[in-house]
């Protein structure tokens, strides 16, 4: 379907691709993987027609269709979700825009419409919207959201947007970059199994190992200038990779001590008449070799070494009767936990169900408004930030701010460490207010392991960290003799650290007493009996008959008075106004929380522009500006969690029915 040769793309002197070669079969499942800045965007934008080889050609098969969804935001205008997920074609846009300007002149009788519907049919029109609406609920949108204007969306929910649009259009190659960083935990697994049966050929790139491992056959590897194909998935590609890298580097060995023997005998024997033509013949043979490269340097990665921490009480620390809310919102009220020495404790939910609260609350972050936190005997809490700046003074330098937590640590062995972090040199005087993502989440580490707690929180630790920063992480991390407690919606990290599960949804805890694939397998049973237990229901009530008068109308019951149904009536329309009510101030709070993405999203923007630390005072109160945001955005998303909650009820719960007194 796809095919690339000969192809060499540069940019000024430095040689991104060289003689590339490469086929993609309709039912390829294919990761792209490489070091940073090997080029991975860049052979998109050349399959994408974006940009074009220095040479040699990129072909697709005759009528081949291409759908790409981008790692950054994609534009919107006034169209709906559902508009957006159906909006898989120019002609299919602008039939949807005709069919409902004749809808709303309520002209359906006029010729031109007949026409449009016509075609609109042709096109498989009128199939598309129930597939469309399927997909947005597996990627966890509501029936109501359909016809919200995707423009009042955060820039995550666009880009499931945009995703449920490419699945509809189900083109015949499939090209995502980092599908899954917008994507809960529920609505990642409903991911991976529609795209297992995708009938096209998919292209993407991932950080997420577990993704990686669970779709694709074959992976593209960028690297010295080359794309190499290997089969299997990530894990299999990893083992293929470290034997060939062996290989080549023996190969590599053998011909640089067999050129260093041949021009040792050229420079001995050159100036000698009886040997120069030897000699002048061994230079010849090293010119005619072909040269083997040695393998590309693998990029530093940091070294991690949690000492052991003192060791605990058996109870580490509990919640009793805890109550706590975010204003008028609700989020725990009576809440009970307990911790043990030496559990391995990840929280799993929907988005807004309160984990990262829990979290706080362990941690101490978060006063206890109600109830009571007691540590347990010799508990030390480390608590490591989903948004690292709230663990760190965006003032001070690399230095300052691990000393400040090395608790008598003498400063030799501090930067020692942060050496092992990849802060060497000048890098240790750079202030935490000009550094990256990944760097804020080294430093973060950095102050856990000079002061090393017994029980350790962690809120999606592998944010900003690549892969192979993630898995020097969890070999840091399974010889830990503490008590770990995590949120991280990376399945890989999750599968090799988390002995048991937490399911924190409306308030409640529901523990599990195994790893996160026990905690699967038992929901999905749960699941299934209960779907069962519904269809056996169904089967069993028969459907009820209408009495009817001799007239063959339907006859009221006589104990249903005028009265009795008059206060049904007004029952159900005071909680119709109820409903509209409550609506209002749902979509009010979502386009708050929409507000307050879009100014995080520009404040960490300008966070990002080297002019900005032109001027230091401007930066700090950049970064107060962002905790404000964030801090307001929990409150927001969880007041906006009670609120829907309470709609949901009011839509649901009709009144009952008037019976007789």
């Amino acid at each position: 379907m796809l095919t690339i040769s000969n192809m060499t793309k540069a940019f000024g002197d430095r040689v991104l691709f060289e003689d590339v070669a490469l086929q993609v079969n309709r039912a390829d499942r294919l990761g792209l993987v490489g070091p940073n800045g090997a080029g991975k965007s860049t052979l998109f934008n050349l399959i994408l027609g974006r940009d074009t080889p220095d040479t040699g050609n990129v072909v697709f098969e005759r009528q081949a269709t291409v759908g790409y969804l981008p790692q950054e935001t994609a534009p919107v205008a006034e169209e709906t979700v559902l508009e957006l997920a159906l909006a898989i074609s120019p002609e299919a846009v602008e039939l949807q825009r005709r069919m409902k300007a004749f809808e709303a002149g309520h002209d359906r009788d006029a010729d031109d419409y007949h026409d449009v519907e016509a075609r609109y049919e042709a096109i498989d029109g009128y199939r598309l919207e129930p597939k469309a609406k399927q997909i947005l609920r597996g990627l966890a949108f509501r029936d109501r959201d359909f016809d919200r204007a995707a423009r009042t969306l955060s820039g995550g929910w666009v880009m499931r947007a945009y995703l449920a649009r490419l699945l509809v259009q189900q083109p015949d190659l499939l090209m995502l970059d980092e599908p899954t960083n917008h994507l809960d935990l529920e609505a990642l697994r409903w991911l991976q199994i529609y795209l297992k049966g995708y009938p096209g050929a998919i292209l993407l790139i991932s950080h997420d190992r577990a993704f990686l491992n669970d779709l694709v056959g074959g992976i593209l590897d960028i690297r010295q200038r080359r794309v190499r194909r290997y089969r299997g998935n990530y894990d299999e590609y990893l083992v293929q990779r470290e034997a060939e890298v062996a290989q080549q580097l023996a190969a590599y060995k053998n011909q640089q001590r067999e050129i260093q023997r041949l021009q040792s005998f050229a420079d001995r024997f050159g100036a000698k008449a009886s040997k120069a033509a030897q000699a002048q013949s061994k230079r010849k043979q090293i010119e005619r070799m072909d040269k083997i490269e040695a393998p590309a340097a693998e990029a530093r990665t940091i070294s991690i070494r949690f000492p052991q921490p003192p060791r605990s009480g058996r109870k580490v620390i509990t919640l009793s009767g805890v109550g706590h809310a975010y204003g008028e919102t609700e989020v725990y009220r009576g809440l009970e936990f307990e911790a043990e020495r030496g559990q391995r404790l990840v929280l799993v939910g929907p988005n807004g169900a309160g984990k990262s609260t829990l979290l706080k609350l362990l941690g101490g972050v978060l006063p206890v408004q109600s109830g009571k936190r007691e540590l347990g005997l010799n508990v030390r809490v480390g608590y490591y930030a989903q948004y690292r700046i709230e663990m760190l003074q965006p003032g001070r330098s690399v230095l300052e701010e691990a000393l400040s937590a090395s608790r008598g640590v003498p400063e030799l062995t501090v930067r020692t460490v942060l050496g092992s972090f990849l802060f060497s040199g000048d890098d240790v005087f750079k202030h935490v207010e000009v550094l990256s993502g990944g760097e804020k989440s080294r430093l973060a580490l950095v102050k856990l392991l000079l002061d090393p707690p017994n029980l350790l929180l962690m809120d999606e630790p592998t944010t900003h960290l690549d892969m192979a920063s993630i898995d020097a992480l969890i070999e840091a991390l399974e010889p830990f003799e503490g008590t770990l407690i995590f949120i991280s919606h990376d399945v890989h990290f999750i599968r090799r650290l988390g002995r048991q599960v937490l399911h924190v949804e409306n308030g409640q805890l529901t523990p599990y007493a195994g790893d996160y694939q026990y905690y699967l397998d038992r929901t999905a049973a749960a699941a299934s009996a209960a779907s069962a237990a519904a269809s056996a229901a169904a089967k069993a009530t028969p459907a009820p008959k209408a009495a009817t008068t001799t007239a063959g109308a339907p006859a009221l019951d006589g104990a249903e008075t005028a009265a009795q149904k008059r206060a049904f009536v007004e029952a159900r329309q005071t909680r119709q106004r109820e409903a509209r009510v409550q609506q209002r101030v749902v979509d009010k709070m979502e386009r708050e929380i929409a507000r307050l993405e879009e100014l995080q999203k520009t404040l960490s923007a300008d966070l990002e522009k080297p002019e900005t630390y032109q001027n230091p005072a401007k930066a700090m109160e950049l970064n107060r500006e962002v905790s404000g945001v964030v801090e307001a955005l929990e409150c927001a998303t969880a007041e906006w969690e009670a609120a829907a909650s309470r709609l949901h009820e009011l839509v649901t719960d009709a009144p009952p029915a008037a019976s007789a007194g």
